[in-house]
């Protein structure tokens, strides 16, 4: 696709700090959920300041070739309740968060040593486009219902459909709002205007969502308070971080408990990252064909296994979570038409910085979930869109190929996540799998005949 700036492209400075905040605010919203969900006093500011050095931490494995930023991982979200549930006490779970990050990033460390020793064709085989293509659009689609949801801040009847009482309807409005500025300044807007379309649209929405807040506070109505401004009475005024926290309690572990509770964490985090790892590989294989430059061969898959390991296991000792490439900043990269690196390196430098700065890290968390809806139904959007142009290059005439597709696609849409006990496989991971099973199983014959082929010679 055309870019405004290439990955080697260098903004100016006062453009690069817009652009930067825009790719802080497309990523926000995950990374300061995690540790929201998680619970058990977590910091979202030392989640903030960890994804910020992790993403550097990434930059520098992939020699400042791959524009993406990592955050906080929805995947580990099991494991992180498992670290917390194995201790003794509650200190002892951030160092289990700690300790699990570490098993996690050493997975990659270990297979980007097996993919740096035996290369990647066995990559393209096990996954070629027929495989690849609809995984990166089952991840857009596996978040359409978080980003229509959002949209809406509704409860569903037991028709599934959203209960749209005034509030849900007055969320809807701010959604919408927000949604139709990012298409127009995408589509219509000129120079600025359509670099920056998240922010104007996020602007947009919360003036229109303050406004209703304003109208409740004044009529006493719930209905209308879409902002909970009482969230600057409590602002964290410095990252709470988990290193801390995790060596600075008293442990207990009288009969052994450590060894098991170390076997608990370790089969929490390790089968997670295979999972993640095969979503690692559809990112950048997206980004690929966004840039137009083949990143799992230059700066290898190698390298970007490395990064996001090693960038996990630092930014979870800051923040508590392991990180991973988010598809949302690779979908801001796209509909902008801005991959430059610098500007990822300026998203990961404001967002330590930011995580130091309570009223902007509060002012950012009372963004209402109907304004970062409206921007996800385009964020996810285009990543399903992405795997879907994918499929265009496939013969979808063979029926081969239609049947790996439709796995896929059914298993992905249709929500196959599955629990085996604290193991948890995303729907995507499933769908991945039984693609590449199904893919490997319908084209076996082939493979027989390319090697009687080769026998005759």
């Amino acid at each position: 696709m055309k870019l405004a700036y290439e990955v080697n492209d260098k903004p100016k400075f006062s453009k690069l700090i817009v652009f930067a905040l825009q790719q802080l605010l497309a990523i926000l919203a995950a990374t300061i959920a995690v540790p929201a969900i998680v619970g058990h006093g977590m910091s979202q500011s030392a989640a903030l300041f960890g994804a910020g050095v992790g993403t550097i931490v990434y930059l520098l494995f992939t020699k400042f070739k791959s524009p993406v930023f990592v955050g906080s991982s929805f995947a580990f979200l099991g494991s992180m309740a498992a670290a917390f549930a194995g201790g003794v006490s509650m200190s002892v779970g951030y160092l289990g968060l700690i300790i699990g990050a570490v098993f996690a990033g050493l997975v990659y460390v270990i297979i980007a040593l097996l993919v740096k020793k035996f290369g990647v064709a066995w990559i393209g085989k096990l996954m070629p486009p027929v495989v690849i293509g609809p995984t990166v659009a089952i991840i857009g689609l596996s978040l359409a219902g978080n980003a229509v949801g959002d949209a809406t801040s509704a409860a569903k009847n037991a028709n599934g459909a959203f209960i749209m009482d005034l509030h849900a309807i007055l969320c809807l409005v701010c959604a919408l709002v927000t949604l139709g500025t990012v298409i127009f300044c995408s589509v219509f807007g000129k120079k600025m205007m359509k670099l920056i379309p998240f922010i104007i649209g996020i602007l947009a929405g919360y003036v229109v969502a303050t406004l209703f807040t304003v109208i409740g506070l004044v009529a006493d109505s719930d209905a209308f308070k879409i902002i909970d401004f009482s969230k600057f009475n409590n602002m964290q005024w410095y990252p709470d971080f988990t290193f801390i926290k995790a060596f600075s309690g008293d442990y207990n572990f009288a009969g052994g408990n450590f060894g098991t509770y170390i076997a608990t964490i370790a089969v929490a985090y390790v089968p997670v990252a295979f999972v993640v790892f095969a979503e690692h590989i559809a990112d950048h294989t997206n980004l690929s064909s966004v840039i137009g430059h083949n990143l799992l061969e230059d700066p290898g898959l190698g390298n970007t296994l490395l990064g996001d390991g090693v960038g996990s296991m630092v930014g979870a000792f800051f923040g508590g979570c392991p990180n991973t490439t988010y598809g949302e900043s690779v979908g801001c990269v796209a509909i902008t038409g801005n991959a430059s690196v610098v500007t990822i390196l300026g998203t990961a430098v404001m967002a330590i910085v930011a995580s130091f700065l309570a009223p902007f890290v509060t002012f950012l968390a009372t963004i209402p979930s109907c304004v970062m809806g409206g921007v996800c139904i385009t964020l996810y959007g285009f990543i399903a869109v992405s795997g879907l142009k994918m499929i265009q290059k496939v013969d979808l005439g063979d029926n081969r190929n239609l049947f790996v597709t439709a796995v896929i696609l059914i298993t992905g849409v249709g929500g196959m996540a599955l629990a085996f006990g604290k193991i948890t496989l995303t729907a995507v991971a499933c769908a991945l799998i039984l693609g590449i099973f199904t893919n490997l199983f319908v084209n076996r014959k082939k493979g027989e005949a390319a090697e009687e082929s080769s026998d005759e010679q």
